[in-house]
């Protein structure tokens, strides 16, 4: 049955679920249809005449472009996964398949990409999975599952936060959370590292400043309260903040207004507050460093974040996690950890918690551009040569080692052997290979 010529090809192409968009040999974008338009945040009648590249804030935007290598070597892609941020800041995770167009001569006029948006099926292996997960964060550990459960009612609050963690435990991290699962979600978010400015400008970047304040102050200078007006400023290191200026914090938590230096008038703020430390402010306070009547006003509610030592059940959960991200920021297509690397991953103390995670991951994603990674793609410290000897008896095998790794992982899950496969990722077999000591096959 011949097809309908009366049908206008953009009535079909608005029909389907997978967006669909179209460029020139100038990379404007030529058409964009109703599903691009839902699923990217943008409407057509704003997309359409601009660059793809103005339009798309894509993992692969600066310098992996699918559609640019299809039109350049006239091949088709298909399947291939990466993100986009909306307007609205939220990561969209994508897949995506690309072709040239030709014209009537066979020679590339554009190019034509289909997506299609993989949110729900992510969110859905997260559960199958057994993982917690809220904006960018995903865990297994017990405890900072509940920590999630219990985030977005603190954000609905306007309570002031205070949130505890060694370096590189994704305070930052918790701190976005909070605000975008807020009604300040549409109000900026303004991070400052409290320990690393001096104490003379830690207070004109806070507060702000009025002209001829001080020699150089030739024009007002707005601190970081005001420009997070209507939203959410993060003071990390809250513990390296001086004394004089924690009484103008704490002012600002009672009263809701500061004065600029170089001003005689206070500033109204509305601001919520979340404050972040690695430092252990009771004893701060029993020393004397931190005022106790800030403190008390800060950790209202107060967030521990455990060390990824502590919570061994994430390590290869986030390691698949970062593999999945540089896959699609590098453009390479890494399957994940082989068993060795498994072994160290999950040996490592990461000193620099998920920090140091993420950046050994980036790092083998350098090296290694598909497969699996292997010992050689890990960065020069985890090499076996460069990692103490595991404890235990002179001598010892990597089957031995392998078979401790798994009876220390039973003994944190009482026992219980699928939750030890969810975490070592190997299958049921596997695990009865090394609990048997039989040679792998």
């Amino acid at each position: 049955m011949p097809f309908p010529k009366d049908i206008p090809l953009e009535t079909i192409m608005d029909s389907l679920a997978d967006g669909v968009f179209t460029v020139d040999l100038n990379w404007t974008i030529t058409f964009f249809n109703r599903a691009a338009a839902e699923i990217t945040g943008i409407p057509a009648r704003e997309a359409i005449g601009r660059k793809c590249h103005d339009v798309f804030q894509s993992s692969i935007c600066d310098g992996s472009c699918a559609l640019k290598s299809c039109m350049e070597d006239k091949v088709t892609l298909s399947n291939k996964s990466i993100h986009i941020v909306r307007p609205d800041g939220k990561k969209i995770p994508l897949s995506i398949s690309a072709a040239p167009l030709l014209d009537r001569r066979g020679r590339v006029a554009g190019g034509v990409e289909t997506f299609r948006d993989l949110s729900d099926i992510q969110l859905m292996r997260k559960k199958l999975q057994g993982a917690c997960s809220l904006d960018d964060i995903i865990t297994r550990s017990r405890a900072l599952t509940r920590t999630l459960n219990i985030l977005p009612r603190i954000a609905a609050s306007q309570t002031s936060v205070l949130l505890l963690g060694e370096s590189g435990t994704g305070k930052e991290l918790f701190a976005r959370a909070i605000h975008n699962q807020s009604p300040r979600k549409d109000g900026p978010f303004v991070a400052i590292n409290c320990g690393a400015l001096p104490e003379t400008l830690m207070e004109s970047e806070l507060f702000g400043y009025k002209k001829g304040a001080f020699t150089d102050a030739r024009s007002d200078h707005l601190g970081r309260f005001e420009t997070a007006q209507g939203g959410t400023i993060l003071l990390d290191e809250i513990g390296d903040m001086p004394l004089r200026l924690q009484v103008k914090l704490l002012r600002v938590l009672q009263e809701k207004t500061f004065e600029p230096l170089g001003s005689t008038h206070s500033v109204p703020t509305d601001v919520r507050i979340i404050a972040a430390t690695n430092l252990d402010l009771d004893d701060m306070v029993a020393s004397g460093r931190f005022r106790p009547d800030l403190y008390y006003r800060l950790s209202v509610a107060r967030m521990s974040l455990p060390p990824l030592r502590e919570r061994p059940e994430d390590i290869l959960l986030l390691a698949n996690h970062f593999i999945e991200h540089f896959n699609a920021l590098h453009g390479v297509d890494i399957q994940g950890p082989s068993e060795d690397v498994v072994h160290v991953l999950l040996r490592h103390a990461y000193p620099g918690n998920v920090r140091e995670l993420r950046n050994i991951l980036e790092y083998a994603s350098l090296l290694c551009s598909k497969g699996f990674v292997h010992i050689e793609h890990l960065p020069e410290y985890l090499h076996p040569a460069a990692t103490p000897r595991p404890a235990g008896r002179p001598g010892q095998t990597l089957r031995d080692i392998r078979l401790q790794a798994v009876q220390e992982c039973l003994q944190r899950h009482d026992g219980r052997k699928m939750a030890a496969c969810r975490e070592l990722d190997i299958s049921k077999d596997t695990l009865r290979r090394i609990l048997s000591g039989a040679p792998r096959t």
